[in-house]
């Protein structure tokens, strides 16, 4: 009996410890465990700041010498996604690690989620920080506005990355509404993806009152479809986007960037080709990111991170470093 109860008390310790953090952050108290500066305070030589442009207030931390590099991270995530290669990047970079408008400890407005808009937010940001032109890495959500940057503002970019996901264009708005019989499961069948989130996203309002205070059980999916090492995302960073992405506010505002996608579609056939360099590096979304990208920049490479799902900085830091240090050069 008695062994009975202690494995009942460390059952619930161990929700209490990944679940708790979405709770409190509903009730607008972020767990000082995985706060912001709690987080950064385990990054030697990085700090935290935050600069008004375009009439949002951006959250950032920022680190290292050299070369300035934007890291832009996707949803359900924040910053911190990219904390397994920041260090190491800020060897031979200044590191910027952004948060996106909607995400994190950054504004969550009504409107201004288009990818053009939020790639304005982050051109005045580039210059309110001192800087003419700028490496752009951008996962998920983040490779679409850093895509918006170099289209809408060749000048200010150096060299793109891209992890993993493409800009929107028309091939995104003929997806399926249903999966292909027999390849929807627990992981992604990369032949036969079905990212049916993007068509729940673009609901207004219902995911919010669905998930206020519980957003961890579609991040916990989410997580586990996507992930080929599921150990790559560990507790402590499930209850940083947790706490980040439980709040009705910030459902909606993640929510927002996919409720983008058909103006991001109209605004991608406006732009010209790309020019600088760019690499795209892909996990489940290789192909997707290859078919995209291809026609669409005169100086392209896109590589398969072999044995990654999609959080490639995440679960192949090692790989993902030494693909970022040759291309920045």
């Amino acid at each position: 009996m008695k062994s009975r109860i202690a494995l009942a008390v460390q059952a619930l310790a161990v929700t209490t410890s990944i679940f708790g953090p979405a709770l409190a952050q509903a009730a607008n108290k972020q767990p000082a465990a995985v706060s912001d500066a709690a987080l950064v305070r385990t990054l030697p030589g990085f700090t935290e700041g935050s600069a008004t442009v375009n009439g949002v207030r951006l959250h950032y931390v920022a680190g290292g010498k050299g070369e300035p590099v934007l890291l832009l991270p996707g949803w359900p995530q924040t910053w911190w996604a990219f904390h397994k290669i920041m260090p190491a990047l800020a060897r031979e970079h200044r590191v910027i690690a952004v948060d996106l408008r909607g995400m994190g400890g950054s504004d969550k407005p009504a409107g201004g989620y288009e990818k053009k808009t939020m790639a304005q937010d982050l051109f005045e940001l580039v210059h309110q920080l001192g800087y003419d032109k700028v490496d752009l890495v951008g996962h998920d959500i983040g490779a679409q506005v850093a895509f918006s940057f170099a289209a809408n503002h060749p000048e200010a970019t150096r060299k793109l990355v891209m992890l993993d996901v493409p800009h929107p264009d028309t091939q995104l708005a003929t997806w399926p509404l249903l999966p292909a019989v027999g390849t929807f499961g627990d992981k992604i069948d990369e032949a036969h993806p079905f990212a049916w989130w993007f068509a729940f996203h673009q609901v207004k309002g219902l995911p919010e009152q669905l998930l206020e205070g519980r957003v961890q059980l579609e991040q916990e999916w989410f997580f586990r479809y996507l992930l080929k090492d599921e150990r790559a995302i560990d507790a402590r960073d499930r209850a940083v986007y947790a706490a980040a992405y439980s709040s009705r506010e910030a459902i909606r505002a993640g929510n927002a960037w996919y409720q983008a996608f058909p103006q991001d579609i109209v605004d991608d056939g406006t732009y010209a080709k790309l020019t600088m360099p760019v690499l795209g590096l892909g996990g489940p979304g290789y192909g997707w990111l290859k078919s995209t990208l291809t026609g669409k920049a005169t100086d392209l490479r896109v590589l398969k991170v072999e044995g990654s799902g999609h959080f490639i900085a995440e679960e192949k830091p090692e790989a993902t470093i030494g693909y970022l240090s040759d291309f920045l050069k």
